[in-house]
């Protein structure tokens, strides 16, 4: 998404934090397949710059829309419905407020929907079904109204009640993709579920120290609500079963600087095999003794990092390649004896607890890549 790019390296910090709330605020409005207004865009502008606070911005924005003919036109496409919302986004994502309870959701879909849908920020009151293009025209199954307002309380206080305490980086990222779902499976409104859930993501990671710059949200808004539908179908005889892996990759991205392709059409159903996770089984992540090729015996652990280790990796990043969820396992199991037999070395030699230490297999570990013994 190029809006507003030229602020992408602009000197001062906070005109680059508006840029990209307006942005994303922007951005989200794919989901539902909305595009804003050049009025919109301008008045957005005008914010970034300093010329108007965001609460001004959003009476601009009331006021344009008061005349008749501007909302004739823009009722054909809801450009209205865009702008407005697109406004109160970046609102909200400015507030530093947050709070883990079902009426904090709920008033997050009122702020954003009032005068919009007539009823913002209500349980809706009748079963829904939408045919979905990943799914073939299926729908996913959302939850029954006569249990929503239960099943969100259910969702909220277990959530409250979790820990992230002694999680990896993918067991953190899994957990919160899970979480994420289940709530948006709940859809317990009639319209604007995926902005109001990605709206609530974003607050939610930052509110436990997450550095959520939103930008990720602004260019793949459609991958994440089609990431969320792959997340919460199954269709037995078809073979099709839920699968975390797509949003979890989006979030890897988003929160560890991953480098996933995020593509719609590979979440279509038949396009592609895809795991049930990123995070593997305790039985793939089981170290075992095997007999290499060079002479030695070298840990299953071990070779699977040197398979995968390329030019400079951090910790992080060889993690995400080996698909590993705890950080203590993979210095124990990986790292440490790829290090002590040789195979592996840091690139920063005399700083081993630099944050910027990355590490490189040695010429015995490119050997052992090269002739296969991995």
């Amino acid at each position: 998404m190029t809006e507003f790019g030229e602020y992408k390296r602009a000197p001062e910090p906070e005109k680059r934090e508006k840029a990209i709330v307006w942005r994303t605020a922007i951005g989200l409005q794919k989901v539902d397949g909305l595009t804003t207004s050049e009025y919109l865009r301008e008045t957005a502008r005008r914010n970034i710059e300093g010329e108007i606070t965001i609460e001004e911005s959003g009476g601009l924005i009331a006021e344009y829309y008061k005349s008749k003919s501007v909302r004739a036109s823009a009722a054909k496409t809801r450009t209205d419905e865009a702008d407005i919302v697109s406004q109160r986004i970046a609102a909200i994502l400015s507030e530093p407020t947050f709070s883990l309870t079902v009426p904090s959701y709920l008033a997050i879909h009122r702020k954003l929907f009032h005068g919009v849908f007539p009823r913002a920020g209500k349980i809706r009151d009748y079963n829904i079904t939408k045919a979905e293009w990943v799914l073939d025209k299926d729908t996913v199954r959302y939850e029954s109204a006569d249990v929503i307002a239960d099943t969100l309380e259910y969702e909220f206080s277990r959530q409250r009640n979790f820990s992230y305490k002694g999680l990896g980086v993918l067991e953190t990222i899994s957990h919160v993709a899970r979480f994420l779902a289940d709530v948006w499976q709940i859809h317990p409104f009639g319209e604007g579920n995926t902005r109001t859930t990605a709206v609530f993501a974003i607050k939610y990671l930052r509110s436990f120290g997450f550095p959520v710059t939103n930008e990720l949200f602004a260019e793949n808004a459609c991958y994440f609500r089609n990431a969320l539908v792959r997340a919460n179908y199954t269709n037995v005889p078809r073979g099709v079963h839920r699968t975390f892996f797509c949003l979890e990759r989006f979030l890897v991205n988003l929160l560890a600087d991953g480098k996933y392709e995020l593509k719609s059409r590979c979440l279509k159903i038949g396009a592609e095999e895809v795991p049930d996770s990123l995070v593997p089984s305790k039985k793939e992540q089981e170290g075992e003794q095997v007999e290499s090729p060079l002479g030695a015996v070298i840990p299953r652990g071990v070779r699977r990092l040197v398979k995968v280790l390329k030019k400079e990796m951090s910790v992080v990043e060889m993690m995400i390649a080996l698909k590993l969820a705890v950080r203590r396992n993979f210095l124990e199991k990986y790292l440490s004896p790829a290090l002590e037999a040789g195979l592996v070395e840091m690139t920063q030699p005399d700083s081993p607890r630099s944050p910027t230490q990355k590490y490189r297999l040695t010429a015995k570990g490119l050997e052992m890549q090269l002739e296969g013994a991995v």
